[in-house]
Parts: structure tokens; sequence; C-alpha cells
């Protein structure tokens, strides 16, 4: 199968919801949390409104068939990747049988190219040490600059420079 991506169209907005809901890393053998996660705070930040602000971008996989089976979207926010005012976090995710295929690595650099040119210095993310997408983002010159919030060593902010 081959995929393509692209910016996040204004009618896929409303996928972010879904994307944000399968981002959300769930060690083996522990239970996916009901999907009613999504309407909390601390997931709203990343979905609430997005497009309507400044310096908001997305990406998307998309199938032959236009399915879109992947999405990084971001923007400045004070979610658990949150650094400064001046540094967008992301959010990355791919459906199920679609993940290590690549797309997670193709919408990445389709971002930080994106907020490059945008003449952003960084860009942030908060992951779980035990997530597998870790080595992704380290192998794309992410480096570990603390921990979310401070309750949790599991929980890491990392971020990447961009210039």
């Amino acid at each position: 199968m081959s995929y393509k991506i692209r910016e996040i169209q204004e009618a896929e907005y409303s996928l972010l919801e879904d994307f944000i809901y399968l981002a959300i890393y769930v060690p083996e053998g522990k239970e996916r949390p009901p999907r009613e996660i999504t309407k909390t705070p601390e997931q709203q930040v990343y979905i609430r409104d997005f497009g309507k602000g400044k310096n908001e971008y997305g990406f998307v996989a998309v199938t032959e068939e236009e399915e879109v089976v992947g999405a990084v979207w971001g923007r400045i926010m004070h979610d658990f990747g949150h650094i400064d005012d001046q540094t967008p976090s992301l959010a990355l995710s791919i459906r199920e049988g679609h993940r290590g295929k690549g797309l997670g690595t193709a919408l990445l650099n389709a971002f930080i190219e994106k907020l490059r040119q945008e003449g952003f210095s960084y860009v942030s993310l908060s992951v779980q040490k035990s997530n597998p997408a870790l080595r992704l983002y380290q192998r794309l010159g992410f480096e570990q600059v603390g921990t979310t919030m401070g309750e949790t060593e599991e929980e890491i902010i990392m971020r990447r420079p961009l210039q």
C-alpha cells in the first residue's frame, strides 16, 4: 500500500479527536481508557478549536483511497509537552495496521520542515519512556529536557532544535 503525506484539510479537523485517542499510549497488558477521556481538558487542549488560531499546523498520511490513517499536528499550547510560549508542541498518531511503515517519520519530517519554514527554533512533545515511539523521536533528534508537569519520571518532555 502506498501513502501520501499532505497538509491536513479543514474538513479533517474533526478526525483529530480520533487521533488523540489513538495517541494515548497503553502499555501491553493494560486496558485502554474509555473514549470519554478525549473530553478531558488535558486531551482537549490538543484538539479544541484547532485551525482557528495562529501558528497551528498539521499533516496527515492518506491511503490511495484518501483514507486518513495518520496525523501529526501541533501549536503553542499548555499541554504535557509545553516548554514555553515560543515552542509549539505536537501530537502524533498512526492507526493500527499502518504502523511500522515509516508514516511517523514522514509525518514528523513534514511537520518539522513546516515549523522550520515558519521560523520556529524548537518543537516539543511528551512521551512515556516505555512507548516504542520514543526511539523514533530520538532518531529524529529529539532530546529529553524534563518530565511532564513534574508528576512522574515515566512521562518525559522532549525537544528538537529546528535550525
